[in-house]
């Protein structure tokens, strides 16, 4: 999505009533930032919204950039700035040292790099759905697995084999218990990755 360069657009300032609404959007999707909300968006803070290319809208902070958002999408994604701030805060799965540079090109993943042995998915048996009140139960095990099964049309970040930090972020094109029941097809499509044009976007 972002595999060009991105020249810069004019930032523009939001509204409080609207900063609100992206904050309380940001901690419904990603209910593990609750702890953190108030470093990543003050609530005196001025938010600041910059068009992006495919009707994408990028949310930023002094020079920090926080998420992005396509027009008309539900998803708000994290960009991977934040992501590598928080680590522990969101959905992953774990892509083999094999699909790293396919993914780092802008590829769609394909099931093989996370079913096979240096790839992680959630843990076996791991529930459908959490249940209401208990968003605060999830993550990440000893073995890179996450404790809840992930679902199509769902942000998910992804790490690699032998790497600290997230290499990638998008949004599943179908849910992880498929994914490893069937074994093949795609997972993930049209990904923010590292040195992608959004990544090295500069602000002034």
């Amino acid at each position: 999505m972002f595999k060009k360069d991105i020249a810069p657009s004019p930032k523009q300032k939001l509204k409080s009533s609207v900063q609100r609404s992206l904050r309380q959007s940001l901690l419904t999707t990603y209910p593990l930032l609750t702890p953190h909300i108030d470093e990543i968006l003050p609530k005196k803070a001025s938010l600041a919204s910059m068009k992006l290319p495919d009707r994408n809208t990028l949310y930023v902070l002094d020079a920090e950039p926080l998420f992005y958002q396509q027009d008309g999408a539900a998803a708000i994604m994290p960009h991977l700035r934040l992501v590598h701030r928080f680590p522990q805060s969101f959905p992953t799965i774990r892509i083999d040292r094999g699909a790293i540079r396919f993914v780092l090109m802008g590829a769609t993943l394909m099931a093989p790099g996370l079913t096979s042995k240096g790839g992680r998915l959630p843990v076996e048996g791991a529930a459908a759905r959490l249940e209401d009140g208990r968003e605060m139960d999830q993550g990440v095990d000893a073995d890179g697995r996450w404790s809840r099964e992930l679902h199509k049309g769902e942000p998910v970040v992804i790490m690699a084999e032998g790497k600290q930090e997230a290499c990638a972020v998008g949004m599943l094109v179908c849910g992880t218990d498929e994914v490893k029941a069937k074994g093949k097809g795609p997972v993930v499509e049209d990904a923010h990755f590292l040195g992608d044009g959004l990544w090295k976007l500069a602000f002034d």
